[in-house]
């Protein structure tokens, strides 16, 4: 690549990672929505606990099919031919939601809108990543971050202010998302040209010789896998069913449960950026350890105050805790993944997530419907522990 090239990717304000960190926010923006509504929709269709654990594990069967072939994708055919592909699914998939008749009909759009996400996250990191030097990943990462959790806090809100305020059907909340999709399509056709490798300085010299010579499957990556793994198993069953623990245990109404589910992860819009400067000063193991540590005392805490204001807060807290590191998380793994598959080691990167989330709202539900939605949060916490441990034993970089 040419030196202006080079020296016009080590701005942090990139427009690449502008566009990227826009379209992260459309991409994210469905991923919520449907566990937002789940109170309505379980009463519209009649639905049980386990119904709506099906519900919300079969569009991750669908990202986890489909993960390996997307990030092999990415890397044969560049991140912007991709990323156009995840946003036209999107499309299709909110269209369709919004004529839902029946639970398979959601089902089927919110597996598209989720598959949207797959083929998208292997592209946009890839990109992201390849654009900037290893000394500026965290601080990219927490910004194109930023984007994602955004859209994941904007949906659920979305369906407070659409149908509190506006009076919105629960079906024409996902068709008002339709048109600021097709501004991320404008978006990512104004990019003229895309990172093929990573920037010339890219040299870390605390990564092991064998990553250096382009290894992506080491033991490390299989630790850093399990501990992704296990941490989402924790994240998924809590927010399968939030939303109904709101409003069964804390008698909450829908609207303000969907509030509170969006605005923890809208506090972590600044928390991405911010997390992403600290573990580039700090290093990215060190700081995904204190700062997921800090997210489960939170969580902790939140459980055992009856107060709703103050479970609330430190909901919040945990919110905005967990996104603190999801750039040094993010930047691991590129420390672990070579730039010729960087595409795939994304895909790999998230395909745990989507493994789990198959399995977790089964899981909660079955925990749920045998000792009550309190005993989720508890089993989560357990399993966010275990992870803590993988990651500080077993992942070295």
């Amino acid at each position: 690549m040419e030196t202006g090239a080079a020296e016009k990717r080590a701005s942090i304000f990139n427009y690449g990672l502008i566009a990227m960190t826009v379209t992260h926010v459309l991409t994210h923006v469905f991923q919520r929505i449907h566990l937002a509504l789940f109170p309505i929709i379980r009463e519209e269709f009649d639905l049980s606990l386990q119904q709506l654990g099906v519900i919300a594990a079969i569009p991750f069967l669908c990202q986890a099919i489909l993960a390996i072939p997307t990030g092999v994708l990415s890397d044969r055919f560049g991140s912007k031919k991709l990323i156009l592909v995840s946003l036209a699914v999107a499309v299709f998939g909110s269209l369709l939601a919004s004529q839902t008749l029946n639970p398979i009909m959601l089902t089927v759009a919110v597996s598209l809108v989720y598959i949207n996400t797959v083929i998208y996250h292997p592209a946009s990191y890839s990109f992201t990543t390849r654009l900037f030097k290893p000394r500026d990943r965290s601080k990219a990462l927490g910004i194109h971050g930023a984007g994602g959790t955004f859209g994941m806090a904007i949906g659920p809100i979305s369906v407070s202010i659409l149908m509190g305020l506006f009076a919105f059907g629960w079906r024409q909340v996902y068709l008002f998302w339709v048109i600021p999709l097709f501004i991320g399509v404008v978006m990512i056709l104004r990019i003229r040209s895309e990172p093929t490798d990573d920037a010339k300085d890219d040299v870390n010299l605390d990564i092991k010789p064998m990553i250096q010579k382009d290894s992506l499957f080491t033991f490390s990556l299989a630790m850093f896998l399990v501990f992704v793994a296990v941490r989402n198993t924790a994240v998924q069953m809590i927010d399968t069913f939030f939303t109904v623990y709101l409003q069964d245990q804390r008698g909450l109404n829908d609207i303000l449960a969907s509030l509170i589910y969006g605005s923890s992860s809208l506090v972590g819009l600044a928390a991405a950026p911010l997390g992403g400067l600290v573990a580039a000063k700090i290093g990215d193991k060190k700081w995904v350890l204190i700062s997921l540590s800090l997210a489960y005392l939170s969580l902790g805490l939140a459980l055992v105050v009856p107060n709703i204001v103050i479970f609330t807060l430190f909901y919040l807290s945990y919110g905005f805790c967990n996104t603190l590191s999801m750039a040094a998380n993010s930047a691991i793994m590129a420390q672990l993944s070579p730039s010729r598959q960087r595409g795939l080691g994304y895909a790999l990167f998230f395909l745990p997530g989507e493994i789990m989330g198959v399995l977790s709202p089964i899981i909660a539900a079955f925990v749920a419907a045998a000792f009550g939605l309190t005993s989720i949060f508890t089993v989560a916490l357990a399993i966010f522990v275990s992870g803590l441990v993988v990651l500080r034993l077993g992942v070295k970089i």
